[in-house]
């Protein structure tokens, strides 16, 4: 037993080693909202269904060679929300749920690594899928004690030392004093050159000292929270792979030698809150085509490059399996869009055709965009459920379904309850778990991540390697 003990301790003493004498110039910190062993999982079974077989096909990501498990509570809570999660991850400490890089007093900020990142001498960019000002970014350069704190948020993006940023737009741009300039001149003020789309990034980026990209004028006023979720992409609209992509050159424009970039996942967590497995496996994918990105500039500079995907918290209480021992995954491949694509549809459908809006109608329009009756047996009882719900919404009665960034009319969360119940995955709640989350990363150093850690272990980790100085 001892000689088992000193065998593995010399192992795992020669592992450290061999890491602690790697410096890793370019790092990708890549934090997929709540995304959990099972959100992982749950893609890679769906992408094996659709291939035709019982089993995976791997995720780029999911295939990186050292894998952990991680804990996510935070200082309060058995269950961590976003902000504290976020606040973990980026700054090596544990806060109060909804606090954004503070310590639990709610006064004494702490600084992130993206701020160690840029102390030390690094290029720094923060990247999102959704507003630039939500929880998971801000917690890389702001210090609030809400995180709904917005316009207080956006002053201290614009205030930061940072070179590049990336996402949707500002959730609340407007200043919080009547006549103060709004965020986007404080950026402006700043010195950021403010992008809208990849290709207006394109031709700003040459001469840009700073940057801020933030998807179309056009995209924005349907929706400034986020960008859409990759099965409701259109053409034009700018992706996370895009965004990796701007990251990438901007940063290298500004130190060929070193930098840093958090890129995160954000509507993976979104689409888990309201139960949307079609979305989420999406979402997962989406995330991984930005992963990929990274991992073309890794194969250009593999020695000196890290790349570490994790997520703040798993979302949903994703369960693979609900009593039979089978799995339909390859049925999430006939959803068409989002529920809540769905639920914006079905209310403009209904405004188009007044009278002609008849059950007869609905049905057909849930077989073309979810595959009901036509490749998937609908019960009676779901049946009754979704005609129940269509009634509702021509008699004026409809309760939506609220979850945390949605609000959807009852025929479209009734179907993806089907779409869910027939590819037999089961959800425990619209809210956060407590459920592990996992770490996977390739390049240098990679190796220190593996086994069990603590959410608040690993930016301290990359930090070792990366060699910030911890302030």
């Amino acid at each position: 037993m001892k000689r088992t003990l000193l065998s593995l301790t010399l192992v795992l003493l020669g592992a450290l080693g061999a890491w602690a004498q790697t410096t890793a110039k370019y790092v990708f910190y890549f934090i997929g909202d709540g995304m959990g062993v099972n959100q992982v999982n749950c893609t890679e079974t769906y992408l094996g269904a659709l291939e035709g077989r019982i089993g995976i096909r791997p995720l780029l990501f999911a295939s990186f060679p050292n894998v952990a498990l991680v804990n996510t509570q935070s200082y309060t809570n058995g269950i961590t929300d976003s902000a504290a999660g976020g606040t973990a991850l980026s700054t090596g400490r544990k806060t109060y749920n909804q606090c954004v890089g503070l310590m639990p007093d709610s006064i004494t900020p702490i600084n992130s690594i993206a701020v160690w990142a840029k102390n030390a001498g690094a290029a720094v960019g923060i990247a999102t899928s959704v507003s630039v000002d939500h929880a998971t970014p801000a917690c890389f350069y702001a210090h609030q004690k809400h995180r709904k704190m917005y316009a207080e948020i956006g002053r201290e993006l614009a205030a930061s030392n940072f070179d590049f940023f990336a996402g949707s737009d500002f959730l609340k741009p407007s200043p919080a004093t009547p006549g103060a300039p709004d965020t986007y001149q404080l950026c402006r003020n700043a010195g950021f050159t403010i992008a809208h789309g990849y290709k207006d990034f394109q031709k700003l980026q040459r001469k840009a000292d700073r940057m801020i990209l933030l998807q179309s004028e056009a995209a924005n006023r349907r929706d400034n929270a986020s960008l859409p979720y990759a099965i409701d992409r259109k053409k034009g609209d700018l992706t996370l792979a895009e965004i990796t992509r701007a990251a990438i050159t901007f940063l290298q424009k500004k130190n060929p030698d070193r930098f840093f970039c958090m890129i995160e996942g954000g509507k993976i967590d979104w689409a888990s809150h309201t139960n949307d497995p079609a979305a989420m496996v999406r979402e997962v994918i989406d995330t991984d085509e930005a992963i990929r990105v990274a991992y073309e500039f890794y194969e250009q500079h593999p020695d000196e490059t890290l790349i570490l995907i994790t997520a703040d918290h798993e979302t949903g209480g994703l369960g693979l399996g609900t009593g039979d021992y089978t799995l339909h995954t390859r049925n999430l491949s006939l959803q068409r869009m989002s529920s809540y694509e769905y639920s914006t549809h079905l209310k403009q459908l209904r405004k188009e055709k007044g009278k002609d809006f008849t059950w007869e109608l609905v049905r057909r329009d849930l077989e073309e965009n979810f595959g009901f009756w036509k490749h998937i047996k609908i019960t009676q009882k779901e049946e009754k459920a979704l005609r129940d719900a269509y009634q509702a919404m021509v008699d004026g009665t409809d309760k939506a379904a609220e979850s945390l960034y949605a609000s959807e009319c009852m025929l479209a969360a009734r179907a993806k309850e089907c779409m869910s119940a027939h590819a037999h995955i089961g959800w425990t709640t619209g809210g956060h778990t407590n459920g592990y989350v996992p770490v996977f990363a390739v390049g240098a150093g990679a190796e220190a991540f593996r086994g069990r850690i603590d959410n608040t272990e690993i930016p301290k980790t990359i930090a070792k390697i990366a060699r910030y100085e911890m302030q």
